[in-house]
Formats: structure tokens, C-alpha cells, sequence
């Protein structure tokens, strides 16, 4: 079993940049492929970036590439992501998921965190 909390979302304007947080407990995170996916308003969860067990690989959507970074602190059992020149349609409910790799999303969801990008 694994637990997932994300933290730092919040309100940014068009331009800026927010990192969010995902702190993982309950399995050895150094085994675990990580993920971000989002929801916006009724719209369907979509794949955001993932990030192999080691760091050594990532894969993002292509509407993020170039804006957004996906990492980890295998020592600290979290994973981030740095979101910079962030546009309004980046606004979504964004959700940490454990154990998937690319689009295909593994079992464990964190409760997400929201990021609303508005001037």
C-alpha cells in the first residue's frame, strides 16, 4: 500500500511559476515509478509527466514540454513538479499517482492539490 499527499498548489498568474509536491509513505519509494496527471473542470484526468524510479527517465504530455519538470528526492520519499510559464488551461485538480509509467497510471492516487492560473 502507498500513501500519497501533494502539496502547493494555489492561485498564479499567467506567466509564473508554481512547484508542486507529492510526499509518499507506506513502500520503498526508490521502487516506485511516479506520475502527475490533472483534471481540469469537465474535462477527463489527463497524463501530465512521469519520472522513472531512479530519476533517470521522464516523459511529458506534449503541452507541457519545455514549461513543466518533473523530479525527485528518493532520500526525502517525494516527487515534484515545477510548473513555469504557466497559461490559464494548465488550471486543474493535479494528482500524484504511484506505480504507472507513461499514460498508463498506476493503482495509488494522492487526494490532489489545486492550481488555478488567473490574472
Amino acid at each position: 500500500q502507498v500513501q500519497l499527499v501533494e502539496s502547493g498548489g494555489g492561485l498564479v498568474q499567467p506567466g509564473g511559476s508554481l512547484r508542486v509536491s507529492c510526499a509518499a509513505s507506506g513502500r520503498t519509494f526508490s521502487s516506485l515509478f511516479m506520475g502527475w496527471f490533472r483534471q481540469a473542470p469537465g474535462k477527463e484526468r489527463e497524463f501530465v509527466a512521469t519520472i522513472s524510479n531512479s530519476g533517470g527517465s521522464t516523459y511529458y504530455t506534449e503541452s507541457v514540454k519545455g514549461r513543466f519538470t518533473i523530479s525527485r528526492e528518493n532520500a526525502k520519499n517525494t516527487v515534484y513538479l515545477q510548473m513555469n510559464s504557466l497559461k490559464p488551461e494548465d488550471t486543474a485538480v493535479y494528482y500524484c499517482n504511484a506505480g504507472g509509467w507513461g499514460r498508463s497510471a498506476g493503482n495509488y492516487w494522492g487526494q490532489g492539490t489545486q492550481v488555478t492560473v488567473s490574472s
